[in-house]
């Protein structure tokens, strides 16, 4: 740190002003984690100073003898903890691994049948107004109005009518487990490529605590950062079914990604993603993801005691949606009230939604964070109090300023609800003395 206090005061400030940030505050937005100190050391190493446009040994530039072998390293471990004959593990993100997918196997103007974003799907999946949406013609699949799971039945008669290029099966905002084999089971008469993005569910996979795709699906996507705890960074991985269907499928991504899309990749980030699988792939992150879901069970439940909808009525997996239209509040306000307090979640629409995206009627939460730096039942009972207090305060006092919802969507009017909950400064007071009970690991 001494050398950046003294390279660039500004941002060595604000590098310290967000580790006391994380330092006093509960991560708990589903899709983010806290990466092993190890993983943090070599995406900030000298792995980050090389070029490296090409792929292990057939490479554009010189001096890549370390970067070959280390990227063939994270190759054959993403191969071996998945289960899978091919993996590309240089996408910088997520919504670009897909990108590539669908540039690899679609024309324009090819369907795309997916879940709709606003039921839990995810805005690189054939959102309108996004590149997918743009290119491709995107069809969507819902979920059931009472019970809040896939409709099953209606991705079959989807399958049938629009006869899509390309099944996505994946989420951003779903709490319960996919059914694979049902999905394969229904596209086996269709000439469908089945894509699985499990960027939010690929720890759970490679601790076997979430049933893996593999054998159901032909190419499969994954962010690296969420519950893999590794580094920003993606993944694309082909099956022995997809190289079943087209032997040529591995090469056909591997040209989309380069020369097709993106030039040099990251290798430190290749190196910070090599790192996580080998993590992954050890009984102690096993551990951890029984307590990540032991967690969410347990936040879940204590949720729904204190009033508290919760799409699908629970959840099976390190996710929960709450729906708030109960409470007749908006997500923005509830997700503001708890920052304030230190418990950091993100405003989400909820399934049959008629709020906007920028005003949704849900909020999303998750425990990956909180269970990285060993917070387990008794503390997450807690935190389930605090969620439900601040919640519940917030509607009070909304009701009793006769406030809109309409009014609601203004900031300023938001922040008045806030400053007028007196409970939040008690609540953060009681968030930062749990966060020096678990303070953020040397390893996490």
């Amino acid at each position: 740190m001494k050398y950046l206090n003294k390279a660039d005061p500004q941002v060595a400030t604000l590098l310290k002003a967000e580790q006391k940030r994380q330092a006093t505050t509960l991560m708990m937005i589903p899709s983010e984690n806290h990466s092993s100190r190890a993983v943090k050391k070599v995406v900030g190493s000298i792995f980050q100073d090389k070029y490296c446009e090409g792929y292990p040994y057939k490479r554009y530039y010189q001096g890549q003898e370390n970067f070959d072998k280390l990227e063939t390293l994270c190759q054959e471990r993403a191969k071996k903890l998945f289960n899978v004959p091919h993996a590309n593990v240089q996408p910088l993100s997520g919504s670009p691994a897909n990108l590539i997918v669908y540039f690899a196997l679609l024309n324009p103007g090819d369907t795309i049948l997916s879940l709709e974003m606003a039921q839990g799907g995810h805005i690189s999946h054939g959102l309108k107004i996004g590149i997918s949406g743009k290119y491709y013609n995107s069809v969507f699949y819902h979920v059931d109005k009472k019970t809040g799971i896939i409709d099953y039945d209606e991705i079959s008669r989807l399958l049938k009518e629009v006869k899509p290029k390309l099944l996505i099966v994946g989420f951003s905002a779903y709490p319960r487990i996919i059914d694979f084999a049902k999905i394969s089971e229904i596209a086996k008469n269709s000439d469908t490529y089945i894509l699985a993005d499990i960027a939010h569910f690929a720890g759970l996979i490679a601790a076997k605590e979430y049933p893996s795709p593999v054998p159901y699906c032909h190419i499969i996507t994954t962010t690296t950062q969420k519950t893999l705890r590794g580094p920003r960074g993606a993944i694309i991985m082909v099956t022995r079914k997809g190289l079943d269907k087209d032997m040529q499928l591995a090469q056909k991504i591997d040209r989309a990604l380069f020369p097709g899309f993106q030039g040099g990749p990251h290798e430190n980030s290749i190196a910070g993603i090599a790192v996580a699988l080998k993590e992954a792939s050890s009984l102690s992150f096993k551990i951890y993801i029984k307590k990540v879901l032991q967690n969410a069970k347990i936040l879940a439940d204590e949720l729904i005691k204190r009033g508290f909808i919760l799409c699908t009525n629970g959840t099976n997996t390190h996710l929960i949606l709450i729906d708030l239209r109960n409470f007749k509040i908006l997500g923005n306000t509830a997700a503001e009230a708890l920052e304030q307090a230190g418990i950091i979640i993100n405003r989400n629409l909820v399934p049959y939604d008629k709020n906007s995206p920028f005003y949704p009627s849900g909020i999303r939460l998750g425990t990956p964070g909180i269970t990285s730096r060993g917070i387990g039942p008794t503390e997450t009972r807690r935190i389930a109090k605090y969620i439900s207090m601040i919640i519940k305060d917030v509607a009070k006092i909304k009701k009793q300023l006769k406030i809109t919802s309409e009014q609601e969507k203004n900031k300023d009017v938001r922040k008045k609800i806030i400053q007028n909950c007196k409970i939040i400064k008690i609540i953060r007071k009681k968030v930062k003395q749990l966060c020096l009970l678990f303070p953020l690991k040397k390893e996490y």
